[in-house]
């Protein structure tokens, strides 16, 4: 009986064992159901397809191979959302980095009176110290802080040219910012005038590659215009701009908007300045301007608070009032208007008088026509000796005592306003002074209005053709054919321009040296050089001539392949003949074997007589003869 009893408890406690063990079981199931089910949801959900899921009782394995780290950091929290995330098991893989987009690399370089900032991310293969070498090179004395990180990527495509370019520029611009991306530069910076802001952009136009785009936002203060002038014109040739002066962007928009309604077209250029008279510039100018329109022609001159109108010779008399007095009662009162309706001219028997002076392009003045008197004559003969040079001064005139007294004064006017031309023709008569001819200033328009504003005050008339010429612009910073010679020598230095031994293929060593010289020479322009080579007299003559002649083409070869223009440039091949030290020694041998760069001299232009004529055409390019000149270079052994 007592055994029977113990049979059933333990079968008893049997039974229940087995039923828990199977309500576990059933449990454990589906909670693995429910999980997995939930799991994959929440990941369809975010599109997280790549993912897949298994389970094993209450712990619930990721798996799979995401794209990115972000994507393998959004799964997991995909599944933290609908279970624990302490069951969840990550067992996800990371594509291979070698699939992964390079990063964009970018430079900061950051000069100011401090020193040199670097700041950005470059490829690794780039070499870091020879960069800062580079920078000390180019700007000595001058410390650099090196903050770049690296990236082990490829190097893109342009990013070495955008980084050579932005260390020459850094020589430029003494406060820059110079931002680098691979084929691109973007440069900031500020400088101390105007002339000098147009010389720069100029100069980093010039020299940037053909395949690197370039944005420059160089800044200058702006000049002081004294006086400060806007004169514009309205006759059978259009409307135009003799000058034009605005002191900010906004009076700059309202004036110009004002000329094209008055049928002035194309490229308009008015000059931002310091120094107008009153803040209401711009609305006055445009007054000016409309009035001329309804005029019907003629022209109107802003000098400071005077404002000269002069209306076409026959407007009707009505019109005239009425517009003048309008104008008068609109503009600001601190503007004081002389307006002049011209009258037919009266018939002489003896001609117009006139007075002419002309500046050719060879610099040779002459002066003639009429004065008013011998103490005028004489006058005028010494201004011109003073502003042109004693030697190139030939006066002609005659004295006419019948001339205005005021005569005298428009003539002085005249010639201090040729002085500021590279060359041209002043010419004075009874009603007018007109000034026409050549210069390398942009501004020499608006600074001969407002020079004969100023001499010939309100009530003369005035007209002025002048043809601005980049080649005569002494401001863009081009030297001329021998400073270019010089620097080519100052560039060799104690360097070497080298050739592999017995051959004309340019050394590796040498392609800093011919680098530096292409930037010369594409700054220098078309300039009448000659590339000669020499050898020493190892070798049979007749050889050395020939290797001599192919290494010069070699150097003018290599200057092409940098995109230097070398039409002008001619090759010379002297072998031996031509020594400069003695070949008994090896030293003298390694002397006598170089590359010389000699510049042709312009044949002497022959003494003729200056013409009007002469004021139409530009400056001279003298044609060029063949002539020997020492310079600088070197070569490798023959």
């Amino acid at each position: 009986m007592r055994l029977s009893s113990v049979f059933i408890v333990v079968a008893a406690f049997l039974a229940a064992a087995v039923l828990s063990l199977a309500a576990a079981w059933l449990s454990a199931g589906v909670v693995e159901e429910s999980s997995e089910r939930a799991v994959r949801t929440e990941l369809d959900r975010d599109a997280l397809t790549w993912a897949d899921v298994d389970t094993n009782g209450l712990q619930v394995f990721l798996i799979g191979t995401a794209p990115t780290e972000a994507a393998r950091f959004q799964a997991l929290s995909a599944a933290g959302r609908v279970v624990d995330t302490a069951r969840v098991i990550d067992q996800i893989d990371i594509e291979d980095g070698d699939s992964i987009a390079p990063p964009r690399f970018s430079i900061e370089m950051l000069r100011t009176d401090d020193g040199i900032s670097l700041i950005g991310l470059m490829p690794t293969s780039t070499d870091r110290a020879q960069l800062v070498a580079d920078i000390e090179r180019a700007v000595p004395n001058t410390p650099v802080a090196d903050l770049l990180e690296v990236a082990d990527y490829p190097v893109p495509d342009g990013w070495n040219d955008s980084l050579e370019y932005s260390v020459s520029v850094l020589r430029v611009l003494d406060r820059s910012k110079i931002s680098i991306e691979a084929g691109r530069v973007s440069i900031k910076g500020a400088v101390e005038s105007e002339d000098t802001r147009r010389r720069v952009e100029a100069d980093l136009a010039r020299r940037t590659p053909d395949d690197l785009r370039l944005a420059l936002e160089i800044t200058a203060p702006r000049p002081v215009i004294s006086p400060f002038t806007l004169r514009f014109i309205q006759d059978a040739d259009g409307a135009r701009f003799d000058a034009c002066s605005a002191p900010t962007d906004e009076d700059r928009t309202i004036i110009l908007e004002a000329a094209a309604v008055a049928g002035m077209s194309g490229k308009i250029d008015c000059r931002l300045g310091l120094g107008t008279p009153t803040s209401e510039w711009g609305d006055a100018a445009a007054m000016g301007i409309a009035a001329i329109n309804e005029l019907g022609g003629g022209s109107i001159t802003f000098a400071d608070v005077d404002v000269t109108l002069f209306a076409l010779e026959g407007t009707d008399q009505s019109l005239f009032d009425r517009v003048v007095g309008a104008l008068e009662a609109d503009l600001p009162g601190v503007f004081v208007v002389k307006a002049t309706l011209p009258k037919p001219p009266a018939a002489e028997s003896e001609g117009i008088p006139e007075f002419t002076a002309t500046r050719s392009p060879e610099g040779d003045v002459q002066l003639r026509g009429r004065v008013n008197s011998e103490i005028a004559r004489q006058t005028a003969d010494s201004f011109a000796r003073a502003a042109f040079g004693s030697s190139t001064v030939r006066t002609t005139a005659r004295v006419d005592e019948n001339l205005p007294a005021s005569w005298a004064s428009r003539v002085l006017a005249g010639l201090e306003a040729l002085s500021r031309l590279s060359n041209g023709a002043v010419l004075v008569t009874p009603d007018t002074l007109s000034v026409s001819g050549n210069t390398g200033n942009q501004n020499a328009s608006s600074e001969i209005a407002g020079l004969l504003a100023e001499k010939l005050g309100d009530s003369e008339e005035y007209e002025i053709s002048v043809t601005y010429q980049e080649k005569l612009d002494p401001l863009l910073g081009i030297p001329t054919p021998e400073e270019c010679e010089a620097q080519i020598v100052e560039i060799i230095g104690d360097r070497k321009i080298s050739f592999e031994p017995g051959s004309a293929t340019l050394d590796a060593s040498t392609q800093d040296i011919m680098d530096e010289i292409a930037d010369l020479l594409k700054l220098c322009g078309d300039i009448p050089l000659v590339i000669a080579g020499h050898t020493d007299s190892q070798g049979r003559e007749v050889m050395n001539q020939q290797l001599s002649q192919d290494r010069a083409q070699s150097v003018l070869n290599a200057l092409r392949d940098r995109r230097v223009l070398t039409s002008s440039y001619q090759v010379r091949g002297y072998g031996e003949e031509r020594p400069i030290a003695s070949n008994d020694t090896e030293e003298g041998r390694e002397a006598n074997r170089r590359i010389e760069f000699k510049l042709r001299q312009p044949e002497p232009i022959p003494e003729t007589e200056t013409t009007l004529e002469s004021i139409e055409q530009s400056a001279p390019t003298g044609e060029t003869a063949d002539s020997d000149g020492a310079e600088e270079s070197t070569d490798e052994q023959n």
